[in-house]
């Protein structure tokens, strides 16, 4: 099984958030629906402050809990190691959204099913780059073998932030180049 995921360089993202529009858009999601957030957060105190933007999305974690807690099997792994959602063995029991130390699978009540992100499956069995990746301005967001990823950007890389859930519990697909600031244990999330 191969080994994708998702590279996400934060030292040169701006906050835009087109790459949440554009999976909205991929996805023709409806309001109160998201596949991948931007996120702003503050560390520090005046005169020395942070900011720093998190593009999130799923994880596609090697050891994903949404997929453990599917009892219907519509969670599962793909040849490439990715986690895809069946639609039609999903029942709406919502363990997965309950699962997931993440909170990404999304219950679509007008569907009465999940969704989440695939990674643009259809779109990468093409040849293309998921709906994200290329809608990002400052090419922030790269989808790829994790191995390959690692070696094209190097020993900085963590899969750890103070505001996320420990990496042991999932093993996420996620390489992160972060801003320094982005380590600080002492964060809060701003309203944008």
């Amino acid at each position: 099984m191969a080994n994708m995921g998702f590279y996400f360089n934060m030292s040169i993202c701006i906050g835009c958030r087109t790459c949440q529009v554009a999976c909205k858009d991929k996805n023709n999601l409806q309001p109160g629906t998201i596949f991948r957030q931007v996120r702003t957060f503050e560390t520090g105190s005046f005169p020395k402050v942070g900011l720093y933007h998190y593009s999130a999305t799923c994880n596609h974690c090697a050891e994903a809990k949404c997929v453990k807690g599917c009892p219907t099997g519509a969670l599962h792994f793909a040849d490439d190691g990715t986690v895809q959602h069946d639609k039609n063995k999903c029942i709406g029991c919502q363990y997965c959204t309950w699962n997931c130390p993440y909170s990404v699978p999304q219950f679509i009540e007008a569907a009465g099913i999940i969704g989440k992100c695939d990674s643009c499956k259809d779109l990468r069995d093409k040849g293309e780059n998921p709906a994200c990746v290329d809608a990002c301005l400052m090419r922030c967001l790269e989808f790829g073998d994790l191995d390959e990823l690692t070696a094209d950007h190097g020993p900085k890389l963590v899969r750890d932030l103070p505001i996320l859930p420990t990496s042991s519990m999932t093993n996420p697909s996620l390489l992160i180049t972060p801003r320094s600031h982005a380590l600080d244990p002492n964060v809060q999330e701003k309203e944008v």
